[in-house]
């Protein structure tokens, strides 16, 4: 096919017969109905397992339609790694990451490609995430840990069970509030969820719940919900520049996200982030953050319930790498070789963040089959691609942390695991969540015997991103929490 030059972005949404040439060689669910599509059998509150359920029918790519919007999901490895070719592929913003716009502009998840505030604002921050600035973070993410010990204590000693996902997201608010902006919601301090995080969860579902409400229908159907969308993303809005006054008053912190933001020009340009643009980064920051990394807290939290040798095993790392100490350091983290594991089983059973937009930059043949034009896209299915047989296994639903033992790791292909996307756009603050993650498990598994509700069944509550619905867990007191894990 002939070359041609990098697209631009489309603005709005780009059906798949637009861009696909061949389109009706790629399958689709039976059944398709006219006007609205393949909408049989399928649920506006849960279009990911909707989209897995049918991957695993159709293959590795298939196609969707509802009410004239169609949309091409790869779902196999070998696709999944063409497309992540990044000479040819470029991160797509569309569907419910575009709906986010209204709120978060052209903030590092949101931009566009051609977008020049996107590649300013990674050269800026990417130092934020060096290891001396994450060792740098790992104090205050013991002390947001530490408060959720004391919380999870109390509910404890008061014969109550613990609200994972609820408690997570706290946990992980305050951990990005403070190690990037200096804020402290006081979450711990709420019985309720602090409105930020009422507002973030409305917006997420809102920009999802838009997917899946015919277009000419929207201004009908959603009026309510748009109205509470408005005044949600307002919300946002204030709270950072609430955030942003207060370091702006105070003369700086101490070489935080917020202060790169505001004094750190371009080490080529000289050029720096503007005021609309720093408001739009540290609301990409605490919403994306805090989300997915509670998400997969929330996820390994379960797994390791329901898996009680998985439990002890973790466990049993923990007190041989950390010891007598009362506050493990930064290096004595990076060592939980199979608590990582936990997490990364976690990741690839459930990403949080579930799937990720590739279009093309020029002409080209997606795995040498499927002809693609310049800014065709495809939606890559991260949950589908992390249980590809091929790839996984015939057990790949099967929870097993060894898949990621060093030896399992190189001996498979590259672009097979995916939970933070990939290539240039991928998430800049990963490895920030995987420390943070892993140090938080390390904590909870010395400290306490997590305890099932035996007639809990997994379920999948989606808002642009996977979170477990309903996870109430049991703690149970080890008999040597009164040393090395308890609080001071």
């Amino acid at each position: 096919m002939a070359d041609t030059t990098e697209a631009t972005a489309v603005k709005g949404f780009r059906s798949a017969e637009l861009g696909w040439p061949e389109l009706h060689r790629i399958p689709h669910p039976p059944g398709r109905l006219p006007l609205v599509g393949d909408v049989r059998g399928a649920s506006p509150r849960t279009p990911v397992q909707d989209s897995m359920r049918m991957g695993r029918q159709l293959g590795p790519i298939f196609r969707r339609k509802a009410f004239g919007k169609e949309i091409v999901f790869v779902g196999g490895a070998e696709l999944a790694a063409d497309l992540a070719d990044e000479s040819r592929f470029a991160k797509h913003v569309g569907l419910g990451v575009a709906n986010l716009r209204p709120v978060a502009g052209d903030g590092l998840f949101t931009a566009y490609n051609h977008e020049s505030n996107w590649q300013l604002a990674h050269d800026v921050l990417a130092p934020g995430f060096s290891r001396e600035a994450m060792a740098g973070y790992h104090p205050m993410m013991l002390d947001v840990s530490e408060r959720l010990l004391a919380h999870w204590d109390r509910e404890r000693a008061a014969g109550r069970t613990v609200d994972v996902p609820a408690d997570m997201t706290k946990l992980t608010l305050e951990t990005i509030a403070r190690t990037g902006f200096g804020h402290d919601f006081g979450s711990f301090e709420r019985a309720r969820p602090h409105p930020f995080v009422s507002a973030m969860v409305g917006t997420l579902t809102f920009a999802q719940q838009r997917n899946t409400v015919p277009d000419p229908l929207a201004p009908l159907l959603l009026r309510r919900a748009t109205r509470r969308n408005d005044a949600d993303m307002a919300y946002l809005n204030e709270t950072v520049d609430g955030v942003v006054r207060a370091r702006q008053a105070s003369g700086g912190g101490d070489g935080d996200l917020l202060d790169r933001m505001l004094e750190t020009a371009h080490p080529e340009t000289g050029e720096r982030l503007s005021p609309e643009n720093v408001r739009r980064q540290v609301i990409t920051f605490l919403v994306a953050g805090h989300e997915t990394t509670s998400g997969a807290l929330s996820f390994a939290l379960h797994y390791l319930s329901a898996h009680p040798e998985t439990a002890a095993r973790a466990r049993a790392e923990v007190d041989r790498v950390w010891g007598d100490t009362p506050r493990p350091g930064y290096e004595q983290v990076a060592r939980l070789r199979y608590v990582r594991r936990v997490l990364d089983e976690a990741l690839r059973l459930w990403p949080t963040a579930p799937a990720f937009g590739r279009e093309a930059r020029r002409d080209t043949v997606l795995g040498g089959v499927h002809p693609m034009r310049r800014g065709a896209w495809t939606l890559v299915m991260t949950a589908l691609l992390h249980r590809d047989p091929e790839v996984w296994g015939a057990d790949a639903e099967r929870f097993d942390p060894d898949r990621f033992d060093a030896a399992a790791v190189r001996a498979r292909p590259p672009h097979t695991f995916k939970p933070f996307g990939t290539g240039a756009r991928a998430c800049i603050g990963r490895q920030f969540a995987l420390h943070e993650a892993t140090l938080v498990l390390g904590l909870l598994l010395r400290r306490y015997d997590l305890r099932p509700d035996p007639a809990y069944r997994l379920r999948i509550a989606e808002r642009l991103t996977l979170m477990p619905e309903g996870l109430r867990l049991r703690l149970g007191e080890r008999a040597s929490s009164s040393s090395p894990g308890s609080a001071t």
